[in-house]
Protein backbone atom coordinates (compact mmCIF):
# COMPACT_ATOMS: atom_id res chain seq x y z
CA UNK A 1 0.00 0.00 0.00
CA UNK A 2 1.21 3.28 -1.30
CA UNK A 3 1.67 6.51 0.78
CA UNK A 4 -0.83 7.74 -1.00
CA UNK A 5 -3.32 4.96 -0.12
CA UNK A 6 -6.40 5.39 2.23
CA UNK A 7 -5.41 4.85 5.23
CA UNK A 8 -9.23 4.95 6.51
CA UNK A 9 -11.40 1.93 6.73
CA UNK A 10 -15.23 2.85 5.91
CA UNK A 11 -17.13 2.30 8.47
CA UNK A 12 -20.95 1.31 9.16
CA UNK A 13 -22.44 4.60 9.90
CA UNK A 14 -25.36 3.48 12.03
CA UNK A 15 -22.97 2.69 14.90
CA UNK A 16 -22.83 5.17 17.46
CA UNK A 17 -20.09 7.09 18.99
CA UNK A 18 -20.14 9.40 21.65
CA UNK A 19 -17.26 12.34 21.92
CA UNK A 20 -16.88 14.93 24.85
CA UNK A 21 -15.00 18.00 24.47
CA UNK A 22 -12.99 19.17 27.26
CA UNK A 23 -13.74 21.15 29.28
CA UNK A 24 -17.29 21.75 27.48
CA UNK A 25 -18.90 18.40 28.47
CA UNK A 26 -21.42 16.78 26.47
CA UNK A 27 -22.33 14.51 23.67
CA UNK A 28 -20.76 15.77 20.30
CA UNK A 29 -20.26 13.03 17.97
CA UNK A 30 -23.24 10.91 16.55
CA UNK A 31 -22.04 8.10 14.06
CA UNK A 32 -18.21 6.99 13.42
CA UNK A 33 -17.55 6.87 9.44
CA UNK A 34 -14.00 5.75 9.30
CA UNK A 35 -10.94 4.00 12.01
CA UNK A 36 -7.37 4.17 10.75
CA UNK A 37 -4.78 3.09 13.49
CA UNK A 38 -4.15 7.16 13.52
CA UNK A 39 -7.69 7.72 14.57
CA UNK A 40 -11.04 8.01 13.59
CA UNK A 41 -14.04 9.98 11.69
CA UNK A 42 -16.95 10.65 12.94
CA UNK A 43 -20.56 12.90 11.62
CA UNK A 44 -21.36 15.54 14.45
CA UNK A 45 -23.77 18.09 15.12
CA UNK A 46 -20.95 20.23 16.27
CA UNK A 47 -18.32 22.49 15.21
CA UNK A 48 -15.16 21.33 16.92
CA UNK A 49 -11.79 23.38 16.91
CA UNK A 50 -8.70 21.91 15.84
CA UNK A 51 -6.48 20.82 18.52
CA UNK A 52 -9.58 20.36 20.97
CA UNK A 53 -8.73 17.29 23.67
CA UNK A 54 -11.71 14.61 23.06
CA UNK A 55 -13.12 11.33 24.98
CA UNK A 56 -14.58 8.62 22.67
CA UNK A 57 -16.33 6.48 23.67
CA UNK A 58 -18.28 3.65 21.68
CA UNK A 59 -20.79 1.69 24.05
CA UNK A 60 -21.93 -1.24 21.35
CA UNK A 61 -18.67 -3.18 22.68
CA UNK A 62 -18.42 -4.41 25.87
CA UNK A 63 -16.82 -3.45 27.87
CA UNK A 64 -17.26 0.15 25.89
CA UNK A 65 -14.07 1.46 23.94
CA UNK A 66 -13.32 4.43 25.73
CA UNK A 67 -10.12 6.85 24.15
CA UNK A 68 -8.60 10.08 24.37
CA UNK A 69 -7.83 12.24 21.18
CA UNK A 70 -7.17 15.30 19.70
CA UNK A 71 -9.28 17.10 16.89
CA UNK A 72 -7.02 16.96 13.63
CA UNK A 73 -9.28 18.78 11.26
CA UNK A 74 -13.35 19.59 10.98
CA UNK A 75 -15.67 19.95 7.78
CA UNK A 76 -18.66 20.93 7.30
CA UNK A 77 -20.36 18.71 4.88
CA UNK A 78 -24.33 18.03 3.42
CA UNK A 79 -25.75 19.74 6.98
CA UNK A 80 -23.10 18.29 9.46
CA UNK A 81 -20.02 18.89 10.48
CA UNK A 82 -17.79 15.96 9.91
CA UNK A 83 -14.68 15.58 12.44
CA UNK A 84 -11.33 13.64 12.38
CA UNK A 85 -9.85 12.99 15.48
CA UNK A 86 -6.41 11.28 16.04
CA UNK A 87 -5.54 8.93 19.28
CA UNK A 88 -3.41 10.25 21.44
CA UNK A 89 -2.45 6.31 22.52
CA UNK A 90 -0.98 4.08 20.17
CA UNK A 91 -2.59 1.00 22.49
CA UNK A 92 -5.75 2.85 21.47
CA UNK A 93 -5.23 2.60 17.57
CA UNK A 94 -4.86 -1.58 17.91
CA UNK A 95 -7.58 -1.59 20.36
CA UNK A 96 -10.20 0.51 17.46
CA UNK A 97 -9.19 -2.06 14.98
CA UNK A 98 -11.00 -4.69 16.95
CA UNK A 99 -13.93 -2.53 18.18
CA UNK A 100 -14.06 -1.64 14.25
CA UNK A 101 -14.29 -5.51 13.44
CA UNK A 102 -17.38 -5.56 16.06
CA UNK A 103 -19.09 -2.65 14.72
CA UNK A 104 -19.13 -4.55 11.16
CA UNK A 105 -20.35 -7.72 12.63
CA UNK A 106 -23.42 -5.52 14.71
CA UNK A 107 -23.82 -4.15 11.15
CA UNK A 108 -24.16 -7.39 9.56
CA UNK A 109 -26.21 -8.47 12.26
CA UNK A 110 -28.82 -5.72 11.87
CA UNK A 111 -29.04 -6.09 8.29
CA UNK A 112 -29.63 -9.29 8.26
CA UNK A 113 -32.80 -8.59 10.86
CA UNK A 114 -33.73 -6.03 8.33
CA UNK A 115 -33.55 -7.82 5.00
CA UNK A 116 -33.96 -11.52 6.09
CA UNK A 117 -36.03 -10.98 9.37
CA UNK A 118 -33.41 -13.75 10.79
CA UNK A 119 -32.34 -13.44 14.01
CA UNK A 120 -29.04 -14.05 14.69
CA UNK A 121 -27.36 -14.11 18.17
CA UNK A 122 -23.63 -12.70 18.21
CA UNK A 123 -21.72 -15.41 17.63
CA UNK A 124 -23.80 -16.64 14.80
CA UNK A 125 -23.36 -13.22 13.61
CA UNK A 126 -19.79 -13.15 13.67
CA UNK A 127 -19.35 -16.45 12.29
CA UNK A 128 -21.51 -15.96 9.49
CA UNK A 129 -19.39 -12.41 8.81
CA UNK A 130 -16.38 -13.87 9.19
CA UNK A 131 -16.83 -16.85 6.59
CA UNK A 132 -18.31 -13.64 4.04
CA UNK A 133 -16.00 -10.75 4.59
CA UNK A 134 -13.23 -11.30 6.96
CA UNK A 135 -11.04 -12.13 3.72
CA UNK A 136 -12.01 -8.47 2.35
CA UNK A 137 -11.09 -6.86 6.34
CA UNK A 138 -7.44 -4.64 5.44
CA UNK A 139 -4.88 -6.47 8.29
CA UNK A 140 -2.79 -4.25 10.71
CA UNK A 141 -0.16 -5.23 8.17
CA UNK A 142 -2.02 -3.04 5.80
CA UNK A 143 -2.29 0.08 8.00
CA UNK A 144 1.18 -0.37 9.41
CA UNK A 145 2.91 -0.34 6.31
CA UNK A 146 2.35 3.58 5.59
Amino acid sequence: MGAAARAFLRHPTDVPIEVHAQPIQGRVGQRLMDVSLGGLACRSECEMDVGTHVEICIELVSPPFQAEGEVAWCRHRNGHHEIGIRFLQREDAFAARMVEQICHIEHYRNEVMRLEGRVLDARTAAEEWISKYAADFPSLRTFMSD
